[in-house]
């Protein structure tokens, strides 16, 4: 099912998880951001070796995922032919990108300071080449994975704008001292995963929507980042040269979740029946009143602003 109706305007959910418009509409935009990682140390939440390495995983396995997802949307560009939808993916490329290399500074930091991130980085990057490649596909073959990828693509901005709408709200974060630059990086990055929350859903609904390939894109989403997710958070903590890490990095993960430092492990059951029952849009995720209001503070998004009302 296509995205049947778009007026540039306010998303409103028709019962077929399609989205139209009818009031003026927020502009998507890469803006440019700033980190400056002098002194942001191993652990930068203190006292919480396996919290920081949760984090560590966005530095680990985003900036491929992203570039690759940047890649799709850009395939797609030429099949959307609505104008408002256009200008949006074009804007939600750019932001992409921006994340990619943002997240990348953040691990070249980290292996500056003691941290081996090389290995799982080769794999990353084979693993994205080999599985989110276009693999010289030609015709129908070449369309179906691209649809297949934009599903895929569309299922897992959802995990991130959810994710997004947590960083956002996690106060506890500050209060507990982590590293204010590190802060402004997931923040300023959640906050533009609840701004373009919508893009990669309404590109999928728009070149595809077959409700069939979302069932089996989302299961398929859900299991992919799990496993990375586990996989790479065991990877940091071993490769973690810290004498004051601790032992036991399973049992640590299942204490921060229960103290609530980091998200509960059930987002990713309970999310899927939401982002499958056929009336959800992702509008319905996060406040993009919270996000726009944090974009506007960020010290990362205003380093230019900033710099330029001291000359």
């Amino acid at each position: 099912m296509k995205l049947r109706e778009r007026i540039i305007g306010r998303p409103v959910v028709d019962p077929g998880g399609a989205r139209r418009y009818d009031d003026d509409e927020h502009v998507i935009a890469a803006r440019d951001v700033e980190f400056d990682w002098d002194g942001v140390p191993m652990h930068y939440i203190p006292g919480e070796p396996i919290a920081t390495h949760v984090i560590n995983f966005m530095h680990l396995v985003l900036p491929e995922g992203e570039r690759a997802m940047a890649k799709a949307l850009s395939e797609a560009l030429p099949l959307i032919d609505d104008p408002r939808l256009h200008e949006e993916v074009v804007g939600f490329i750019g932001q992409e990108a921006t994340h990619a290399s943002s997240h990348e500074g953040a691990r070249e930091h980290l292996a500056r300071i003691g941290l081996d991130v090389e290995p799982m980085t080769r794999r990353m990057e084979w693993l994205v080449d080999q599985i989110l490649d276009k693999h010289n596909l030609t015709g129908h073959a070449k369309q179906a994975w691209l649809c297949e990828r934009l599903g895929l693509f569309a299922a897992m901005e959802h995990y991130t704008a959810v994710i997004g709408e947590w960083l956002l709200n996690a106060d506890h974060l500050e209060r507990m001292g982590m590293h204010p630059t590190m802060l402004d990086l997931i923040r300023w990055h959640g906050a533009e995963e609840v701004e373009h929350r919508n893009v990669a859903f309404d590109a999928f609904m728009y070149v595809d929507g077959s409700y069939a390939r979302r069932v089996r894109t989302a299961v398929l989403a859900s299991l992919t980042l799990l496993a990375l997710f586990t996989y790479s958070v065991r990877y940091l903590f071993r490769a973690d040269p810290s004498e004051d890490k601790g032992r036991f990095w399973f049992r640590q993960l299942i204490g921060a979740m229960r103290r609530k430092v980091i998200p509960s492990a059930t987002v990713w059951i309970t999310e899927i029946p939401k982002y499958l029952n056929p009336k959800f849009h992702p509008s319905q995720l996060g406040s993009m009143d919270t996000a726009i209001r944090y974009l506007t503070r960020s010290p990362a998004a205003n380093a230019d602003r900033a710099k330029g009302s001291r000359r």
